[in-house]
């Protein structure tokens, strides 16, 4: 059987008694990175095989992982942080294994997205994530012009991922293409030196002048 399970997104002890348990339990944990996940298994004292599953071999480790669950091995899939699949590897698995009656559990639990969206003061009863921007600058304007366009459509929250080296850029194909709105940005999650800062792109793009740290965006267009 292969358990989905979401682990913490920056607090060690943001992880549920099912996620402890179905790691433990485990024939092997699959996860993104095995320095990452090591670290939150010697925490709780939990010694189990990993080996990684990412963008790169995902295709080469596919007919070995089915093997495996098929003979009846319980394998974990989890992610560096929070909920595997949410803009991490693990989707065509989870496909592949639907497509060959493989049976598959998800277990909650910690999640950047909902935990920014409910610290952020931004309506939160509809919601788009989109993931992380597209890489060309382009491509990125193109998003932000769709998203103006659907805004009297539905209203709703939109959300992203965006990473430190990409920050800036995207702040400013917003300014350029949204506007000088006001947005949320949030960063080290449930950690000691959480941020949720909410200004003004503008005012932003002058603050931030070396970003750090992977990020969560909110804003709302209404």
């Amino acid at each position: 059987m292969l358990f989905i399970v979401a682990t913490p997104i920056g607090n060690l002890k943001d992880i549920t008694l099912r996620a402890l348990e179905a790691l433990q339990n485990s024939d092997a944990i699959i996860c993104e990175d095995t320095r990452r996940t090591s670290i939150l298994l010697n925490h709780y004292q939990i010694k189990k095989p990993m080996f990684a599953l990412n963008d790169f071999n995902e295709a080469k480790q596919f007919p070995a992982v089915i093997e495996r669950l098929k003979k009846g091995e319980n394998l974990v899939l989890v992610s560096d942080a929070g909920t595997p699949l949410v803009s991490d590897p693990g989707y065509k698995l989870v496909r592949e294994c639907i497509e060959q009656n493989i049976s598959i559990d998800s277990l909650p639990g910690p999640s950047a997205v909902l935990t920014a969206l409910t610290l952020s003061g931004l309506p939160p009863d509809k919601f788009l994530f989109l993931g992380y921007p597209p890489e060309k600058p382009s491509h990125r304007i193109k998003l932000f012009e769709d998203i103006l366009k659907a805004k009297d459509i539905i209203k709703m929250t939109y959300i992203f991922f965006v990473s430190p080296y990409k920050l800036l850029k995207t702040l400013e194909d917003i300014n350029s293409t949204l506007g000088d709105i006001e947005l949320v940005l949030a960063s080290e999650l449930t950690k000691i030196h959480q941020r949720v800062k909410k200004e003004k792109v503008s005012t932003l793009l002058e603050q931030l002048k070396s970003p750090k740290g992977e990020y969560v965006m909110l804003f709302n267009l209404s």
